[in-house]
């Protein structure tokens, strides 16, 4: 579906669109797609423009590809002189813009790394974010526990300093072996220097070394009868065995790398990153996203976006040679893929070393071929799996759709339901808020927002009487399908309120039920109608996990509506507080800087296009906490003000 306001603005759009593509060159490239609002939306290379951006606009797409087009309002392409400059443009591309479609193809997460501090008295530290502080970063780890765990080992072999802000005394640390004290006693750089060289030596695979050095320690502990340093010794090697048992393949090589695999299935791509270090695979890491372009090509868009955001690189990068997912020809052996083929692979290979430099394979026979294939065989595995817990999860609930009825007594599946739930802080900015589920499954597009607008306090009874009267109220009016359900967030009262309402007032019949929750704010019990009894829904059933899935989303839905009202408010009477400031001047400030913290952070200067001169504008400044006031020019003001009140 189109997303233009009507059918004469969409044929314009396709004519242009049209033209365009004819003049399409037969070069490397990159295109931009744009959207209405000339927002650059998709960035994406090509070895040949002209092919490439008309298959969006030509043949059959996914439903997240046919998404992406529906936006597209026209777009622009830049010609290079080969696929390798394109590769690298798109990357620069993509980290200048980040275009909302591009973004999708890659996790919303940053990794976790290891990070000794460059400090007169290093630490370590497990931070997502790599700064060029001159500190020692090491990673990037799969998840935070492996990040953690590692440090968490770490600092009991090595007493570097934990605390962020030294301490007027010793701390519990010290006494335990795992501090050096900087706060009480003088530390020689040398020390740290020994300790910080032993660490990048563990972090960058040495831990055997350092297994043997705990070793070789703890004997000569033992022969000196030394058996409680000996006994902590032989903890420290256990911990190092703990942390490295996940180890399962090697190379004869001891090289760090990353092994890539891919499998797309239904519009999605599953991305499986295998973490070998000293030529021991000791992690993985699988991303899942839907794709719009090529195969391949969104794949090689990923790994880039990938050391993008993760800069610490290995020495090596494994890549597939072939695509890999249902519709893929099987592989080919090196001799005999068409020259073109091979072309292609070669100029991703060189691109990615130029662009990330670091050597890139792509491994065709042997051992390493068959890590290759392992990780895309994972992929393949991830992706099996979500659509599966996918497909277990829509029968369940049609389930819980068909037998909800049963349990309520309405007879007949519920198929449409309506959930309501309030909001404030002791009366202050009440609102609340209906989410829509059909047929098991949120509909977004029917959620609503309420500011109440009749009850004054702390009124939970008041604001629900309003509020479905305002629905229904319009649901009848507008003749909008009516809720086969409504669910009430909240016990006897609401429930009692909201038939009312429905019945007494505008003639509806509809069942009501209502979601009580414990003292730890669970849901706990199932109610229904006036006067309210208890439904006998077992906690465990898919019709409770349904309804309380319902209660939560609601929930969440309301709280984030009472905020964005609170913030505003907030706003609002800042600025109202200021002599001078009306409503008039209050709009135009927000309209002109977006935000109060902008607000803030403004200069003099910066309030002249509002016509609010030095004294004003110091006023203002003040009276919102600003860092630095200046102090206006008495003269200077009285002229500037003479000037904009002509």
């Amino acid at each position: 579906m189109s997303l233009y306001d009507n059918e004469l603005e969409r044929k314009e759009r396709d004519e242009a669109i049209r033209h365009k593509l004819a003049l399409l060159p037969e070069q490397p490239g990159c295109y931009l797609m744009k959207n209405k609002e000339n927002t650059i939306i998709y960035v994406g290379k090509a070895k040949v423009l002209r092919n490439r951006v008309r298959s969006y606009f030509t043949g059959s797409h996914n439903a997240k590809t046919q998404a992406l087009v529906s936006e597209i309002a026209h777009f622009e392409y830049i010609v290079t002189g080969s696929n390798v400059e394109a590769l690298i443009l798109e990357c620069n591309l993509i980290k200048k813009y980040h275009p909302r479609y591009n973004v999708l193809l890659k996790d919303d997460k940053s990794f976790p790394y290891i990070k000794i501090t460059n400090e007169t008295h290093p630490r370590l530290e497990v931070t997502r974010r790599v700064f060029k502080d001159k500190a020692k970063y090491f990673g990037p780890y799969p998840n935070a526990f492996a990040a953690q765990q590692t440090k968490k080992l770490l600092d009991r072999l090595y007493p570097m300093r934990k605390c962020k802000t030294l301490p007027d005394r010793v701390c519990l640390y010290y006494h335990m072996g795992q501090c050096v004290a900087p706060c009480e006693y003088e530390v020689a750089p040398e020390t740290y220097e020994q300790m910080v060289q032993e660490i990048s030596r563990f972090l960058n695979g040495g831990h055997d070394e350092i297994k043997q050095d705990l070793t070789r320690k703890m004997h000569e502990a033992s022969e000196e009868l030394n058996f409680e340093r000996a006994k902590e010794l032989r903890d420290h090697i256990l911990h190092i065995d703990a942390v490295m048992q996940k180890q399962s393949i090697t190379t004869t090589d001891a090289v760090d790398r990353d092994v890539f695999g891919f499998a797309v299935d239904k519009g999605w791509m599953c991305v499986q990153i295998l973490y070998m270090r000293s030529g021991k695979l000791i992690e993985r890491h699988a991303s899942m996203f839907p794709y719009y372009g090529e195969q391949y090509e969104d794949f090689i868009t990923f790994v880039t976006q990938y050391y993008s955001d993760n800069p610490a690189l290995p020495k090596e990068i494994f890549l597939p040679v072939e695509a890999a997912g249902e519709d893929a020809e099987p592989a080919k052996p090196a001799d005999k893929l068409e020259p073109e083929a091979e072309v292609v692979k070669t100029d991703v290979k060189e691109a990615l070393e130029s662009w990330l430099k670091v050597k890139v394979h792509i491994p065709r026979r042997g051992t390493k071929k068959s890590i290759v294939e392992m990780a895309g065989d994972n992929a393949r595995v991830s992706l099996e799996e979500k659509f599966k817990l996918i497909e277990r999860d829509e029968r369940r609930t049609v389930k819980a759709v068909e037998n909800l009825g049963d349990w309520l007594g309405t007879g007949g599946i519920i198929r449409r339901i309506e959930a309501f739930d309030n909001s404030n802080i002791q009366g202050s900015d009440p609102v609340s808020a209906m989410v829509v589920f059909i047929d098991g499954k949120p509909d977004r597009k029917e959620y609503r927002k309420y500011k109440i607008r009749t009850v004054q306090g702390p009124d939970d009874y008041g604001t629900m009487r309003e509020v479905v009267r305002r629905r229904y109220e319009r649901v009848l009016k507008e003749n909008l399908p009516l809720p086969d359900l409504v669910v009430i967030d909240g016990g006897k009262g609401q429930i009692s309120a909201a038939i009312d309402i429905l019945e007494n007032e505008l003639g509806l019949f509809i069942p009501v039920c209502g979601l009580v929750k414990d003292e730890k704010h669970k849901t706990a019990q199932l109610i229904i109608g006036d006067p309210a009894e208890v439904v006998p829904l077992p906690r465990d059933s898919q019709e409770f996990y349904l309804l309380q899935r319902i209660q939560e989303e609601v929930h969440r839905f309301a709280i984030t509506f009472h905020r964005e009202t609170r913030a505003k408010s907030m706003i609002v009477s800042q600025l109202d507080a200021i002599p001078g400031i009306g409503e008039k001047r209050r709009k135009a400030l927000l309209k002109h800087f977006g935000s109060l913290k902008k607000i803030k952070e403004a200069g003099i200067e910066d309030f002249r296009p509002l016509g609010i001169g030095e004294k004003l504008a110091a006023q203002i400044m003040q009276s919102l906490g600003s860092a630095e006031v200046p102090v206006p020019d008495p003269e200077q003001e009285a002229q500037l003000t003479d000037v904009f009140e002509e």
